[in-house]
């Protein structure tokens, strides 16, 4: 099973790039972040995915998640909702089976830092009730955080800036503290040179000098059975890459 996510930053700038993109990868989960569209806005194209149950949730020109659940892998129909501390279309989550599979996308603290901390807390809190309900999670997104300094590039590793303070870290960690795995650091603990974002200048993302933002993680049971978690700089426009788990 693959499960990707990737911060699109406008699905309407990059709409085709997306389409070949899942004709190629073909993901049997696709989680979206900072869709930047309402479902009136999202090309017509893809609000039907061939072969996927969709869900698009998104508010106008800001933020917005998706989410698309392959029906090949998932023949009955998810149940898609939001937990109760969504707001600005930050999160979306399907239901299948004893598993709940969310697309997330954190505040990223420069307009209203403290709008951050409390999003943060309350995933915490949301993955907490899940794990005491007995439910696993795989859990996607742009967490707007990097875990370590090795999640930084040196070069942009810089004191108290919002994304590195330590008070975010620890947030990041308790969220992970809640029975999940962070799946690209399991599979590649020492590499120094794994982001996923990069600033659009300065051709920082052609010499991968960048940000890990972006995560898939997993409840531990599942997680054992992954087995690659690349993150593709090659692919698409927007200032995020894509970031594909294989779960055998």
């Amino acid at each position: 099973m693959k499960i990707a996510t990737w911060n699109v930053n406008g699905i309407r700038a990059r709409h085709t790039q997306f389409l070949e993109w899942v004709d190629s990868a073909r993901p049997d989960v696709v989680c979206l972040q900072e869709i930047k569209a309402s479902l009136a806005q999202v090309p017509a194209q893809i609000c039907d995915l061939n072969g996927y149950w969709c869900y698009w949730h998104g508010g106008g020109g800001y933020s917005g998640v998706g989410l698309h659940l392959r029906r090949e892998t998932f023949p009955q129909q998810p149940e898609f909702s939001h937990p109760q501390f969504d707001s600005e279309t930050r999160i979306v989550q399907a239901k299948a089976g004893d598993t709940v599979f969310a697309s997330v996308y954190v505040p990223n603290g420069g307009k209203d830092y403290e709008a951050k901390i409390g999003f943060m807390k309350s995933l915490i809190d949301y993955a907490h009730s899940l794990r005491e309900s007995g439910s696993k999670l795989i859990l996607c997104g742009d967490m707007n955080v990097a875990r370590t300094d090795m999640d930084v590039h040196p070069k942009e590793r810089k004191p108290n800036i919002i994304g590195q303070r330590p008070e975010e870290r620890a947030l990041l960690e308790a969220l992970i503290g809640e029975g999940l795995v962070d799946i690209a650091r399991k599979l590649y603990p020492d590499d120094e040179n794994y982001f996923t974002w990069w600033a659009p200048w300065r051709n920082l993302r052609q010499r991968n000098i960048g940000w890990r933002l972006d995560y898939v993680l997993a409840s531990a049971s599942l997680a054992q059975r992954a087995t690659s978690c690349p993150s593709h700089r090659e692919i698409g426009t927007s200032d995020h890459a894509p970031v594909v788990a294989t779960f055998e």
